[in-house]
């Protein structure tokens, strides 16, 4: 991917990753969560970022949902904004792991390559855990309303 800014130089950190692990007690890294929506991505991140909090950890989670308030607000769910959007989480994941985190990612990204992209700027520390829920459990939950709203047409280009 080119970078649109030409008068930008990537500056050094002063403090080494491995001395960010070193005194976190492990390594960050990234583990992908994906699934179809009603899956138990978002419950199983959380439940597992509590877990891995109460150990001592850093651990922080980026859920599909709550980076859409913010960081993707302005994205909506065409095939464009859909890989915007992992290629921004992906971004701020691998930040987050250079610093030392443990960063448990909750998104449906249905596209490999764009969990491809996401994988490449954490470098070797990324995990993807699909989360292979039937389809019929997923819509029996729909905590969203998500499953019924696409039956009757209301949302466009579900996955």
């Amino acid at each position: 991917m080119s970078v649109k800014s030409n008068n930008i130089t990537a500056t050094a950190h002063r403090v080494e990753k491995e001395l960010r692990w070193r005194a976190n007690g492990h390594r960050g890294g990234v583990l992908w969560f994906t699934g179809l929506s009603g899956s138990g991505k978002t419950t199983l991140a959380f439940e597992l970022e509590r877990r891995l909090f109460e150990k001592g950890m850093q651990v922080y989670v980026l859920d599909g949902d709550n980076v859409r308030y913010g960081l993707s607000r302005d994205l909506g769910f065409s095939h464009e904004d859909r890989t915007e959007n992992i290629r921004r989480v992906g971004e701020v994941a691998a930040l987050f792991a250079d610093a030392g985190y443990i960063v448990i990612s909750a998104f449906i990204s249905p596209y490999n390559r764009d969990r491809d992209r996401a994988r490449t700027a954490a470098l070797d520390s990324f995990h993807v855990v699909h989360l292979a829920a039937d389809v019929g459990v997923c819509e029996a939950r729909d905590p969203k309303g998500l499953y019924a709203k696409a039956r009757k047409g209301d949302i466009v280009d579900f996955t």
